[in-house]
């Protein structure tokens, strides 16, 4: 069975696991409210979560959007979630330097699809002994995350998540391939399907409508369930339509209980299948 420790947690294939916050750090009001609400459906529906808030979001189009409120001040953010509501968190890392401080607050450490070849990245992220979560870059092949997998495995580290997102195709569309569930599992580790950043509309600002396929979430995220995935990363906020980043994609957690119970079912559906 494919199981990880997060902290003095386990995630694995047993029980469907949940990664889940707002997209980027936002104020304190917001943050705490999230995660109080977050954890409380996590356990109405018996899902071991992870906590998710970006400190930086590195990879935005416009210098003039959002980017989070830097290292410092978000790990203090994600440092008070975790010890008020005793739930691990994870945030990104985009260069070496930001391993260290963030090593010392985050039990998973996330590196970014764009960066998931990053040798120095990766390596030092697997050093720390965190458990690592990799997101599966759009330009490669899914059965070549065993690439980065074992540059993490290298320095016995063997507790390491990995994450679908979609691959490019064409402009703007990010397309998920049910294969590439089946291929990661073959690595040995927990897949998890990032149904996010999968209906985003790249080029159209998030702010605007247009910038996210939500009547997809549905669908997509019973197809990869279906297909055999272990957790759902899903970004969530008390007012998704006014969220300082991803507006378009976030699902409102008033909305997330109910969107997450026919996941959990099929789940436990397919578990008996395999069997």
């Amino acid at each position: 069975m494919k199981n990880i420790k997060v902290g003095d947690k386990t995630f694995g294939e047993e029980k469907l696991f949940l990664i889940s916050g707002p997209c980027v750090i936002e104020d304190e009001k917001t943050m705490m409210n999230s995660a109080e609400r977050i954890k409380k459906v996590a356990e109405r529906l018996d899902l071991p979560l992870i906590f998710k808030s970006s400190f930086v979001k590195d990879n935005r189009s416009s210098v003039d959007y959002y980017y989070g409120p830097g290292l410092e001040e978000g790990l203090k953010m994600l440092e008070k979630i975790k010890t008020t509501f005793d739930v691990p968190v994870i945030s990104d890392v985009h260069h070496i330097g930001q391993v260290k401080a963030a090593a010392d607050v985050l039990d998973v450490i996330q590196i970014p699809a764009y960066l998931c070849m990053q040798t120095s990245l990766v390596t030092e992220a697997a050093a720390t002994g965190r458990a690592i979560n990799i997101k599966h870059g759009q330009f490669i092949a899914p059965e070549n995350m065993i690439k980065p997998v074992q540059k993490v495995e290298h320095f016995g580290n063997k507790n390491i998540i990995l994450t679908e997102r979609g691959y490019v195709f064409g402009y703007n569309d990010l397309i998920v391939d049910p294969r590439s569930f089946y291929e990661m599992n073959q690595i040995g580790y927990p897949v998890v399907f990032d149904i996010t950043h999968c209906i985003r509309r790249y080029g159209i600002p998030s702010s605007d409508p247009a910038g996210g396929t939500r009547q997809y979430l549905g669908p997509i995220a019973r197809a990869g369930v279906a297909a055999g995935i272990d957790g759902i990363f899903i970004e969530a906020h008390p007012k998704a339509c006014e969220a300082l980043c991803d507006a378009a994609s976030q699902i409102d957690i008033d909305q997330l209980e109910d969107f997450l119970k026919p996941l959990v079912e099929l789940h436990y559906l397919e578990k008996q299948y395999r069997k």
